[in-house]
């Protein structure tokens, strides 16, 4: 077992600590059950800021908070850090890499991983950004490459050096390549003097036919516009096919070298061992207007691993995005009080409200959209900042994100250039190996 204190109180199980684990977790906060939240890591990350990390603009502690600080005090209110391994609803228990464990109610918030749509090539070679671990990577490839290319015997190897191919344009690709196009601009030629700026060259690729799908098409002609100034080759309605030789093929044929491939184009759900008839669309997990899993009595899941078509004006599921994530947080909490008390009549169904959406290019650009309202350059930009401030948790990370933003912005200087690469000590290798090899039990053993 995980071992977690025996009480008298009903005990409610949340696998994933992001947004809408985390929200869930602070709303049930001064409820009468005993809360456990499991996650693979020990802190949550602010994932909108994660292609700051990636580009040397913020250090990863200023987007990451402790759980456990969070649950200083709250003897009602557990953490383990595990990974999730199986579920069995007959017997109200999980499995995890450290143990199973019983629950009353279930809530699954893991969220998603990258998707790279069956492509073990891309998938064995490309740098994803989905995490901080993630962004670390990239920061270092970045870094080691741009090192490299100072000393590469031939202009082939600078030249797959220098180029960076991002694949993907939503949020996510365009405000990493923003922020890369920035870094060539004001860090490469005080860095690396000897490197010639035009050489870096920064590559979107977007298999549609406009970069923000998700925004009004004003916003992504606006982003368009914005990159291509700032030096970005946007590529659009064309697919990546594969990656080797340090070349991405894209599906015309064509060919761009590079060794900085980032992949940032989809995402699916944390898989699960529920059936396959609850799975739906981007392996996500159907709920029903409670985010209660279909057929299920006691397990919920909410934000973007589950996929709702209850609500009317989203039949074909919520956007995943952290707003959605923090309402069904937020109503779940409160319907979990009514069922705990036997008042399943009073519980309300989940209606999403849409609070706008944004994304920021660079310098003094962003486009933003609320409701009917649609704006871009430095006054979006300015709202995009304000609102991700906002919801970064912690005094001190907010502190530290806005003297860095502050720093960068009238310094034009990104001053968190420190290649860095942890190594596992070997006694928390060989435990997680021992965790990775932990047998599923049959259902009617469990």
């Amino acid at each position: 077992m995980i071992n977690l204190p025996e009480t008298n109180k009903k005990r409610v199980l949340i696998i994933g600590g992001g947004f809408a684990g985390l929200k869930l977790m602070r709303e049930l906060e001064h409820s009468d059950f005993q809360v456990t939240l499991i996650d693979k890591n020990n802190y949550h990350q602010f994932q909108p800021l994660i292609y700051q990390v990636a580009s040397a603009g913020l250090e990863p502690s200023a987007i990451a908070f402790s759980f456990r600080k969070l649950l200083r005090g709250k003897h009602h209110m557990l953490f383990r850090m595990a990974e999730l391994r199986g579920i069995y609803p007959e017997q109200n228990m999980i499995q995890t890499s450290i143990g199973k464990a019983h629950y009353d109610y279930l809530v699954l918030a893991a969220g998603t991983v990258t998707n790279f749509y069956g492509n073990r090539d891309v998938e064995a070679t490309a740098i994803p950004m989905k995490n901080v671990s993630d962004a670390m990577g990239l920061r270092n490839a970045l870094l080691s490459n741009f090192e490299r290319a100072m000393t590469c015997a031939t202009a082939e190897e600078r030249r797959e050096l220098l180029n960076i191919v991002i694949v993907g344009g939503g949020a996510t690709g365009v405000e990493i390549a923003g922020a890369l196009a920035e870094m060539k601009r004001f860090i490469l030629p005080s860095d690396y003097p000897e490197l010639r700026c035009n050489e870096m060259q920064i590559y979107l690729i977007e298999g549609q036919d406009r970069l923000l799908g998700g925004m009004d098409k004003r916003s992504s002609a606006e982003a368009e516009r914005s990159l291509t100034r700032m030096g970005v080759k946007v590529i659009l309605g064309e697919q990546v096919k594969d990656y080797s030789n340090h070349a991405v093929t894209l599906a015309d044929g064509s060919t761009i070298p590079t060794q900085s491939f980032i992949w940032v184009c989809g995402v699916k759900a944390t898989p699960t061992n529920l059936p396959a008839n609850l799975i739906g669309r981007g392996g996500r997990i159907q709920v029903d207007a409670f985010n209660r899993v279909q057929g299920m009595d006691n397990i919920f899941c909410i934000g973007d691993q589950c996929l709702m078509s209850a609500d009317p004006a989203y039949p074909g599921g919520h956007p995943q995005l952290a707003q959605v994530a923090i309402q069904q947080a937020r109503q779940l909490a409160a319907n979990l009080k009514q069922l705990s008390q036997g008042k399943e009549q009073a519980m309300k169904p989940f209606r999403y409200s849409n609070h706008g959406v944004m994304a920021t290019i660079g310098r003094n650009r962003a486009v933003a959209e609320v409701g009917k309202f649609k704006w871009h350059g430095w006054a979006a930009w300015v709202t995009w900042l304000t609102v991700h401030l906002m919801f970064i948790l912690g005094v001190r990370n907010k502190m530290l994100v806005f003297f860095n933003w502050l720093w960068n912005y009238l310094t034009y200087d990104r001053s968190i250039r420190l290649i860095l690469y942890a190594r596992k000590a070997t006694v928390v290798r060989e435990r997680e190996e021992r965790e990775a090899k932990v047998h599923l039990p049959d259902v009617a053993q469990a």
